[in-house]
């Protein structure tokens, strides 16, 4: 699939980055390339991995000339540097504009100078219907690469997108917070023990941006059908898992967070594709003569409901259990007795 092939993955030293390294590093490509401002996390990478295949980056997103030089041969393109944590991005919005919205203008650009030959950035759940600033920028983020991908000329580079639940034991998620509150003997902090997730794991994240890749067209976005749990069963499922006991607190809701997540609007379903696993939504391809639109709507939108966490699969504490039971970081845990 990538066989000799150079590919770039920005805020590549995170989660993502790391899945993509231990699914690809054993096959035939030619180079990945890690691209971040963090030179620790490039370091242990580098002893983690010692594989000739990796090359390592230190620059910004944010920063034109930095993300420029990192995409020079480049094939393929992975854009995964956000900042991510709901908080953070509450309380500084315009660190969230500068890396998740300008920053992937940096990327988008720079991708089209270089020739590179497709480029997938990886979106969230909190881009539907925002309510906080992390969330308001990933949506952004998704309105500049359709953009340019409607300003493209053929045959150039095609800019595709991925749009993710929540990623379990991804970092800064509540997976290892939990086993850590667990393990101290502290009890788990729960915001609202009926607030539903989408859950999914780091293997399917990379198996969506890998159908992407292989099927994704100019301004397409991809979703995963995804299960969800609330995060009270989610909490109990690791506490008998790891049978260590484990008192439930619960906190209240934080800034900016919401009792469900959308991965689909109403406005999308209706145009959405069923392609089995995954829902395609096609780019919107209209101009700016507006006039047409006010004399021909969609009628069909009233029809449909958005895909949410509260209306698709809900997982039960044996399937949550099932769920876990598949990742590296219990495993790991379950290991070490």
């Amino acid at each position: 699939m990538f066989e000799g092939k150079t590919l770039l993955i920005t805020g590549g030293t995170g989660s993502f980055g790391n899945a993509v390294l231990k699914r690809f590093l054993n096959h035939d490509v030619g180079e990945i390339r890690i691209f971040s401002r963090d030179e620790k996390k490039q370091e242990d990478m580098r002893i983690r991995f010692r594989d000739s295949k990796i090359k390592f980056y230190i620059g910004d997103v944010r920063d034109y000339k930095s993300i420029n030089a990192a995409m020079k041969g480049v094939d393929y393109c992975f854009h995964a540097a956000a900042l991510k944590q709901v908080p953070s991005c509450e309380f500084y919005p315009l660190e969230a504009v500068k890396t998740n919205i300008l920053g992937t203008q940096n990327v988008l650009d720079t991708a089209l100078e270089n020739n590179v030959k497709k480029v997938i950035v990886l979106s969230t759940d909190k881009a539907v219907y925002p309510i906080n600033a992390m969330g308001i920028s990933k949506a952004m983020m998704e309105k500049i690469m359709v953009a340019k991908s409607r300003l493209t000329e053929e045959g150039r580079t095609i800019f595709c997108a991925t749009r993710y639940g929540n990623v379990l034991a991804s970092r800064g998620s509540v997976v290892p917070l939990f086993i850590k509150q667990i393990k101290d003997g502290q009890p788990i902090t729960i915001t609202d023990p009926n607030m539903t997730r989408f859950l999914m794991s780091l293997d399917e994240a990379v198996d969506l941006v890998v159908y992407t890749f292989l099927n994704g067209r100019q301004g397409d976005i991809f979703i995963q059908k995804s299960p969800a749990s609330t995060i009270g069963d989610l909490a109990k499922a690791l506490i008998e898992i790891l049978n260590l006991g484990g008192e439930i607190k619960i906190i209240g809701t934080r800034h900016g967070e919401k009792r469900y997540e959308t991965l689909l609007t109403r406005e999308e379903m209706a145009k959405a594709v069923d392609i089995g696993r995954y829902f395609k939504i096609p780019a919107d391809n209209r101009d700016l003569n507006y006039n047409k639109y006010f004399y021909e709507g969609d009628s069909s939108i009233s029809e449909y409901e958005d895909y949410n966490s509260s209306n698709t699969k809900r997982l039960n504490i044996e399937e949550i259990k099932e769920k876990l039971l598949s990742l590296d970081i219990i495993k790991n845990e379950i290991a070490k007795g």
